[in-house]
């Protein structure tokens, strides 16, 4: 599976470190930028992360930038997106079973490289669960028409 990774200065510094753990995972991942710590506008990564998901549609993204917040208010633009702020496992683990969210998003300020790999954790290992939650997410998708 195919992962597109993505960052604006404020997360570039622990991206590399999440591109190594979903690759020891076995993902294939392909870093969309940012490239360096100047600045940059996240809105343009996040584009960039979200296009690619939805064009592939057996791959996920993961975006970083200081909060997540605005990395995942930008991704949810994209029609076909489901982009999911996440702070620890727990909310990881939601976003995947409840909403079938197919952008993680996260802030390099708010959470640290512990919380980072449990995120990944939860986010790799949990299978969406379908049933009443696929009527929601099919609801959440309709808002898109």
């Amino acid at each position: 599976m195919r992962v597109y990774i993505g960052s604006d200065h404020a997360g570039f510094a622990v991206k590399g470190f999440v591109k190594e753990l979903l690759e020891k995972r076995g993902y294939e991942v392909e870093d969309l930028g940012t490239h360096s710590s100047e600045r940059v506008d996240y809105p343009d990564y996040a584009k960039k992360v979200a296009e690619a998901v939805a064009k592939d549609s057996e791959s996920f993204g993961v975006l970083i930038c200081g909060t997540g917040i605005g990395m995942s208010i930008a991704a949810n633009k994209v029609k076909g997106i489901r982009a999911a702020e996440v702070h620890d496992y727990y909310t990881a683990q939601m976003a995947r079973a409840h909403n079938n969210a197919n952008v993680l998003c996260f802030g390099e300020r708010v959470v640290g490289k512990g919380v980072i790999e449990s995120i990944i954790e939860a986010w790799c290992t949990t299978p969406f669960e379908g049933g009443r939650h696929a009527e929601r997410v099919a609801k959440i998708m309709a808002l898109e028409e």
